[in-house]
């Protein structure tokens, strides 16, 4: 006999469908309508972001979950379900199209920590991806981002949140196969209600295999993750994630949550999520849009700094300039070389107006300049000032007398050609590349801006042994176009967005940091990474370091230490390599354990490579991802060894089933199944090797297999 409630819910899925279909279909019905062709392009762009944020998805669940709020001792004279707004009967205040609020949570009539009023008192709610109505407004689905959806997250025995009941849909692709039922008493004495055992479809959908790009989390956010989700925009948060604790996941939904309770704010402004490499984006890629966010940019560090127009990356440094090219020493040899470019006013300012000449003295010239060098303005804006301070002085002179003066006045004085080129004699113009490009062109020139800063040896790494001719045939490396930047800064203030959230960014250098920001100088920042996992020859040591570069030395830093998808016997065996690369932090604790989780095995050297092509044949029996993970020297013949059997295989970022990844490339993504081949030629690759390895054993979120010819590096026990 069919289940009554599992037939109800199918009927609400099929509806909520249905609904959506008719939200897009009136948003492709509306024309766009504007006084001038420009208004017009806009709207049309921006009906079409809405009918596209409104696709629906059929292999993704329209809701994952319910709530039921417990009756009302008294019946509520006013308000809405939804949101107990006596105005409006929408669950929340934004457009009818999309549910997204325009300016967060006062108009949804919800306080941040829980549920306030008793319009929701004996409703229900299903909490979904994002926000779906009947055609008379009545809420089918609400976003999970909305206030009154926190509950689903955050509420237990101790703390009921006013739930009578939460219930969790289990799904197969887009079908709703099962549901269970977590009841909520008011009586705090029962003991067993905080007690109750995990949910088995929160513990399912959390160890669903997984294949292709990452998946949003957004039905199994744990409280640690929620309270970082939803921390206040205006807020900067650092995040010391261990592996698996799902810290990336947590940046991504927070960007998600940001657009939804500050929309205007943040698209306004901009948001940015910013990655380590090309192969880390091309995983994340699909997180967002199926939360309905389109718009967000991704992309690298290297990729952000040259989006204000800089060089092509066509060099490399070696491991010792890089390092000193990354370091925050560099930010004051800028500042020296650009302001070194002043110079003392040598002759007066003269200008002829009909038959008069009006004189500004070299002393008083030299006032101005030394009043403009210590006002704390970008050089840039500096020099615009000074073309303004001299002809405010000779208009002052002019008005003393008798002549009329006004603003048309003033701007032809400073126009004049005698006041531009004094200016331009004082007060040159620079461009950065140019400035950048003669320091390291030149040993005399570095020499004068890095004075007591750098060594003689530290300034030989770094400039150039033979100079080009131009900046356009330089061979500029990657911490050379972070060094433009930073001049460029220097020069004209760089704009800065509403937020910008960092994955791995313990790999960042100094400089790097500066770059990043110098982006959120009046915005926010969410900074994600792990200590531990350290790989860069600048890594970071500590999160105050680098939040001091980064502009925000005050940033409270939050630890995730619970892995909710590694089995713990994966974690156990990588964190044996803490006390070694950092005896600092703790070892990462997992809610999941599987004996079977973790395979080390020696084989003969001969025979490596046949018994990886075995290791991943067998994997690939199993539900999932697989990918295997070498030192860089080993991917070529690995690939050679698959290809000759026959077995199919992609790179990193692909939808491949079977995935070979360099070792360097592995940071940040996630497969089910892991093997890891020859840990000795990992952790001697590199002056960081053992944390390159850490990184390695750290990828498998299900199993993980070791296989190794040469001895395991002494911290890691062999099985």
């Amino acid at each position: 006999m069919a289940d009554p409630v599992l037939t109800a819910e199918r009927e609400q899925l099929r509806r909520s469908r249905d609904y959506l279909s008719l939200m897009r279909e009136d948003v492709l019905s509306l024309e766009a309508m504007a006084g001038d062709r420009v208004s017009q392009e806009y709207l049309k762009a921006e009906l079409y972001h809405r009918a596209e944020a409104l696709k629906d998805l059929p292999d993704t669940p329209l809701f994952f979950g319910r709530l039921d709020y417990a009756a009302p001792t008294t019946q509520p004279e006013t308000g809405h379900p939804e949101t107990g707004h006596p105005e409006t009967g929408h669950p929340e205040t934004g457009h009818p199209e999309t549910g997204h609020p325009e300016t967060g949570h006062p108009e949804t009539g919800y306080s941040e920590t829980g549920i306030s009023g008793d319009g929701v008192a004996g409703h229900s709610f299903h909490i979904g991806r994002r926000h779906v109505h009947a055609p008379d407004g009545t809420p089918a689905v609400i976003d999970w981002r909305a206030p009154v959806s926190r509950p689903f997250y955050r509420a237990s025995g101790a703390d009921p949140m006013n739930l009578a009941l939460r219930r969790r849909f289990g799904f197969s692709g887009g079908e709703l196969t099962a549901y269970e039922d977590e009841p909520f008493t008011t009586d705090r004495s029962a003991e067993r209600i905080g007690r109750q055992k995990p949910s088995q479809i929160l513990i399912d959908e959390i160890e669903r295999p997984r294949s292709g790009p990452m998946r949003d989390i957004v039905a199994t956010i744990q409280p640690d993750q929620d309270d970082i989700v939803r921390a206040d925009a205006a807020q900067t948060v650092c995040v010391q994630g261990a592996p698996g604790t799902g810290k990336t996941a947590v940046g991504l939904h927070r960007v998600a949550y940001l657009l939804y309770a500050h929309r205007e704010q943040v698209r306004r402004r901009g948001v940015v999520m910013v990655g380590p490499n090309q192969a880390f984006l091309s995983y994340i890629r699909n997180v967002l849009p199926a939360l309905g966010e389109l718009d967000v940019t991704q992309t690298t560090v290297g990729e952000l700094v040259q989006s204000l127009g800089s060089v092509p990356v066509r060099g490399s440094d070696s491991e010792t300039a890089a390092v000193l090219k990354g370091d925050a020493r560099m930010a004051e040899v800028l500042r020296r070389a650009v302001w070194a470019s002043v110079r003392r006013p040598e002759q007066a300012v003269v200008l002829a107006r009909g038959t008069r000449r009006w004189r500004v003295a070299a002393w008083e010239t030299e006032e101005l300049v030394h009043e403009l060098r210590h006002r704390g303005v970008r050089y840039g804006a500096a020099r615009e000032l000074l073309e303004h301070r001299i002809a405010h002085v000779i208009l002052t002179q002019m008005e003393a007398a008798g002549e009329a003066c006004d603003d048309r006045t003033h701007e032809a004085v400073r126009r004049s050609r005698p006041v531009r080129a004094a200016v331009d004699a004082i007060w040159p113009k620079l461009d950065p590349i140019r400035l950048v490009f003669g320091l390291l062109s030149s040993a005399q020139a570095l020499a004068e801006a890095a004075g007591d800063l750098l060594t003689p040896a530290e300034q030989a790494e770094i400039v150039w042994s033979s100079a080009p001719r131009a900046p356009g045939s330089a061979r500029w490396s990657p911490a050379d176009v972070v060094l433009i930047d930073e001049a460029r800064d220097l020069i004209t203030r760089t704009p800065s967005l509403a937020h910008v959230v960092v994955d791995e960014a313990q790999d960042l250098s100094p400089m790097e940091c500066r770059a990043l920001g110098r982006r959120c100088s009046t915005g926010a920042a969410t900074v994600l990474g792990d200590l531990a996992q350290g790989t860069t020859p600048w890594a970071a040591s500590s999160w105050a370091g680098l939040l001091s570069n980064l502009g925000k030395p005050e940033t409270d830093v939050r630890e995730l230490s619970v892995g909710y998808r590694v089995p713990r016997q994966i974690l156990d065996y990588a964190s044996s390599l803490l006390a070694v690369i950092a005896p600092e932090l703790r070892p990462a604790s997992s809610l999941r354990a599987d004996p079977g989780a973790l395979s080390v095995l020696r084989v003969p050297s001969a025979a490596l490579a046949r018994e990886v092509v075995a290791a991943a044949t067998q994997a690939c029996t199993r539900p999932g991802s697989v990918a295997v993970i070498a030192a860089d020297p080993q991917v070529r013949s690995l690939a050679s060894a698959f290809d000759a059997a026959g077995l199919e295989h992609g790179a990193p970022g692909s939808d491949a089933r079977l995935t070979l990844v360099p070792v360097t490339l592995a940071k940040g993504l996630e497969y089910d199944h892991v093997i890891v081949v020859e840990p000795a030629l990992i952790a001697q690759a590199e002056a960081r090797g053992l944390q390159r390895l850490y990184v390695a054993l750290t990828r498998a979120v299900s199993r993980l297999t070791v296989l190794y010819a040469e001895p395991l590096p002494a911290p890691l026990p062999a099985r």
